[in-house]
């Protein structure tokens, strides 16, 4: 195990454990360098859009900033639009429950760069632009050091860093390209995607940095080898930040299909516990679910869960789950774009009916704060000018389903799990 300090925005040190492949660099005690990175990774192979296309779709590669959308379908929306593209890394990272973007970058830089150039190669891009997050300086000063060691001579592809305001929504995909584009760096409304209209109104690729240390991985190691990790139906890993936001957090890299109990488990938390899976925007698993769950969004949809991010926060023990989902939107609520109505006023009304919930000195005054609660949710879900109001309210359901009988228990004066 090592450590890595990612500085503001956490709470301490960072825990960052060797893994099987993305993080394997931090067990063999490698370091970050060019020359150190190669004796892991090959040089990348070129290969053509059609190529990525074909191993991407083969291994089922998705998107690891929160979507989890399939990565050929934008790579196919892009190199069959015939016209110029642009490539965007993104590592702003802006959730501080997030900690496995900066934490591959502080371990392993040149694999999310071997990805990024295989992705530009591919697309004819010349200059690859990163979102690195502000707030994080160790981050940033990583990913230049970095690009500084990268050689000429093979193709002439750029890499220019550009670093977010910071704040939660400044990550989102909409809100980058609004940075580079020289305007405040948050979300905007737009009705087309970017792999057919982002950057400069060019067909963009808007890619997480775990995405793209996959591909470079796949392509290094063929898909077959890259698939004794996973199952059959979801080949390969995740990595995953676990109580991130808080002393003691780690990051660790998981093949797909572990069971969720034996993963929390060997990072010294109790399975049987509640646990908010996907951060901030996620959902909330009650302890049969947690017990009851593999590391697979195909498993996880019973549910209505995602991994998104591959955001996991344990309930420790003495924690309330109302109020720790209180404090988080609270948080959310602060963190808006102020573009919108159902950011603006949605969401501070939202956090304030959440923070009561917790104190109800009756059972009507709880049921009268739940359908205010329901009401507002369904206020703001779907016509905010970005996706924040929805992934808050979905948070916010999310907890009125799974501890229902704790709103009963407050009001009798205690909580089950506090």
């Amino acid at each position: 195990m090592t450590h890595a300090v990612l500085e503001s925005g956490f709470h301490g040190e960072v825990s960052v454990l060797d893994g099987p492949m993305l993080l394997r660099a931090v067990g063999q005690d490698q370091g970050p360098g060019l020359r150190a990175h190669r004796r892991l990774w090959d040089e990348p192979m070129r290969m053509t859009a059609e190529q990525l296309l074909e191993l991407s779709w083969k291994i089922g590669l998705t998107g690891r900033g929160g979507a989890e959308f399939p990565f050929a379908r934008k790579l196919q929306a892009a190199f069959e639009s015939g016209r110029r593209r642009e490539l965007v890394v993104n590592c702003s990272e802006g959730e501080p429950a997030s900690a496995k973007d900066s934490s591959l970058l502080l371990t392993s830089p040149h694999l999310v760069l071997d990805g990024a150039q295989l992705l530009a190669e591919a697309l004819d891009v010349h200059t690859v632009h990163i979102s690195a997050p502000g707030e994080r300086p160790g981050v940033v000063r990583a990913v230049r050091a970095a690009i500084d060691e990268r050689p000429g001579g093979r193709k002439a592809i750029d890499f220019e860093v550009h670093t977010t305001s910071g704040g939660f929504v400044g990550g989102q995909s909409r809100a980058v390209l609004e940075m580079l584009s020289g305007r405040d760096n948050l979300p905007v409304t737009a009705r087309t995607p970017e792999a057919i209209s982002g950057f400069k109104g060019r067909p963009t690729m808007v890619c997480n940095a775990e995405t793209l240390a996959h591909l470079a991985a796949v392509n290094s190691l063929g898909a077959e080898e890259y698939s004794r990790w996973g199952t059959a139906a979801e080949p390969g890993t995740r990595l995953l930040s676990i109580s991130a936001d808080g002393p003691g957090g780690l990051v660790m890299e998981a093949p797909y299909g572990v069971s969720l109990a034996e993963l929390l488990e060997f990072c010294g938390y109790d399975p049987a516990r509640p646990l908010l899976l996907g951060g901030y925007h996620g959902t909330w698993l009650a302890p049969h679910q947690v017990t009851g769950s593999t590391l697979s969004s195909k498993d996880l949809v019973r549910f209505g869960a995602r991994l998104g991010a591959g955001v996991l926060l344990p309930m420790l023990p003495g924690d309330c789950p109302l109020t720790y989902t209180a404090s988080i939107v609270d948080y959310l609520a602060q963190q808006r774009a102020k573009r919108c109505g159902p950011c603006t006023n949605g969401l501070p009304a939202l956090a304030n009916a959440c923070m009561r919930l917790p104190g109800a000195r009756s059972r009507r005054e709880s049921a009268t704060l739940v359908e205010r609660i329901q009401e507002l949710t369904g206020l703001v879900t779907g016509r905010g000018a970005c996706a924040h109001p929805d992934g808050t309210a979905r948070l916010v359901n999310s907890m009125l389903d799974t501890f229902a009988p704790e709103i009963e228990n407050h009001v009798d004066g205690y909580c089950h799990y506090a």
